[in-house]
């Protein structure tokens, strides 16, 4: 086996070469894409030196998954990402399977502290009970050393039956008192998810607390990724489970994203609501981020473990972020917008007012894959024989005389109160995952929408972010056309910028 500095040398010396190989027109233009190679899980999203740090799951050989490396961007206002070396590498014996996702704070004396799941490389019928552990590495916010005493919380930590080959993902957090907590998802002995409760002094020695919540079977399975913060007065946790169980008009099946929304004040969480974080298609494992001016801020993975397939085979990268979105709490519900420094990207404007739509039509100056799109829609109160039944905006459209015609589309039926994302002819040639539903709730006469496009995806804000979903498209950039149509008559106020 390589030695330690070899492993991690050889993964930046490819990363710098490999990089030069993406034109940067073929990358999303504010969403942070990996550097080369595969993405998934964001890690340490953190404030460091007054810049943001995300770190990400990263295996920089190849586009499909592999050995769990971390790959390493810097960004001063969370859209113009700097790429830097990949901060750790799979190159000791706790974590020669793999370094997983974690977290990150500053320590007292200025230092940088990356807190990861390291896998052994064990096959699970060779000692499976102690292949997931949490180790420590320190830095510079460039340079990491991994802590000599390596793993800080393993199975011997854990109480009888809680399983050892499920334990990972830690969200390390300190302390008003300066001590520190750390939040770790695991499987219980049933086969459900929970999430344990570490404590310590100095972030490095470390001792089991408690259980702080535990499923009780109906959001899916195991819990990973968790992130746990305050927020307008409530304590939330974010979960994204696997094998969820779908529910009527809130969880899909599959890999779901979930807020709990509660308190503790009887020492384990107590949730008070419960709610799905993105009804779309490409969203997992989010981490927020408080930012200096006190803004939670989250970013997530904008992709699905059920939806790899949906890619461009041709890009010498897989995988980006979602936009960063601010968050707020009101009335026990999670809401969501895009960064407000979004908005310093803005370029050309087209406004319409009070346009109805009825037949199939696009709008002059309506058209790109880069747009900031805000719009509202109600029914047109003349139309008493021509009421609004149905509402579709096509995007990412080839023009009339290309060969196909490809699109994806959001659809509100006003009858259901309902919006679907779809982008079954977005040029997918394959069986997949196509499209996501969400209710609309709030004022359901007036829908109100902001769209975000970025070459690759989609994002749709509902009602000023009460709902959210998100989609990846893999249409080729050419197809930049946008028409609406409706099945009765609606009203459509409309604002686009262009984003530069």
């Amino acid at each position: 086996m390589e030695k330690e500095s070899e492993i991690l040398g050889r993964a930046r010396r490819y990363e710098v070469t490999a990089e030069k190989k993406v034109e940067e027109s073929d990358r999303p233009l504010f969403h942070l894409s990996t550097r080369c190679g595969w993405m998934n899980d964001p890690n340490g999203f953190c404030r460091y030196h007054g810049e943001y740090h995300m770190f990400y799951q990263y295996h920089p050989y190849s586009t499909d998954w592999g050995p769990m490396h971390w790959g390493h961007a810097v960004s001063s206002d969370l859209l113009h990402w700097k790429y830097l070396p990949a901060a750790l590498a799979p190159d000791a014996f706790y974590d020669a399977g793999g370094c997983f996702s974690g977290s990150a704070l500053t320590l007292p004396d200025g230092r940088h502290l990356l807190m990861y799941t390291g896998v052994s490389g064990k096959k699970k019928n060779e000692e499976a009970e102690s292949c997931q552990t949490q180790c420590i590495a320190v830095g510079d916010g460039i340079e990491y050393q991994k802590y000599e005493h390596n793993p800080v919380i393993d199975g011997k930590n854990l109480p009888e039956g809680f399983s050892r080959a499920d334990f990972r993902d830690p969200k390390i957090l300190q302390e008003k008192d300066g001590s520190y907590t750390c939040i770790i998802g695991n499987r219980a002995q049933n086969g459900n998810g929970q999430l344990l409760q570490f404590r310590s002094e100095d972030a490095l020695s470390w001792r089991y607390d408690k259980i702080l919540i535990r499923n009780d079977g109906r959001f899916g399975r195991m819990w990973e990724c968790p992130d746990y913060f305050d927020l307008d007065g409530k304590k939330v946790l974010l979960i994204s489970p696997q094998d969820m169980l779908p529910e009527p008009d809130e969880f899909a099946g599959g890999n779901g994203t979930l807020c709990l929304i509660g308190n503790t004040a009887s020492g384990e969480f107590r949730t008070e609501a419960v709610q799905t974080v993105d009804f779309g298609i490409d969203f997992y494992a989010m981490q927020t981020v408080k930012a200096e001016d006190g803004r939670r801020i989250m970013i997530g993975w904008m992709q699905n473990w059920d939806t790899c397939m949906v890619r461009r085979k041709d890009a010498g990268w897989f995988g980006q972020m979602s936009l960063p979105r601010e968050l707020h709490l009101k009335n026990r519900k999670l809401l969501q917008s895009p960064v407000r420094e979004l908005e310093q990207m803005h370029g050309r404007r087209v406004r319409y007012t009070a346009e109805r739509i009825s037949d199939r039509r696009q709008l002059d100056g309506i058209c790109g894959r880069r747009l900031d799109l805000e719009m509202t829609i109600r029914p047109d109160e003349n139309a008493e024989y021509n009421k609004l039944k149905r509402f579709t905006m096509r995007f990412a459209m080839t023009g009339g005389g290309a060969e196909h015609l490809f699109y994806s589309s959001l659809t509100y039926d006003a009858s259901l109160h309902r919006l679907t994302l779809d982008r079954k002819y977005s040029g997918i040639r394959r069986a997949a995952l196509h499209d996501a539903q969400c209710p609309v709730t709030g004022d359901t006469e007036e829908l109100k929408l902001r769209i975000i496009l970025d070459r690759y995806s989609a994002e749709v804000f509902v009602n000023d972010g009460q709902q959210v979903l998100t989609m990846l498209i893999c249409t080729e950039q050419n197809a930049d056309q946008i028409d609406f149509e409706a099945d009765g008559t609606a009203v459509m106020n409309m604002t686009c910028y262009e984003l530069v």
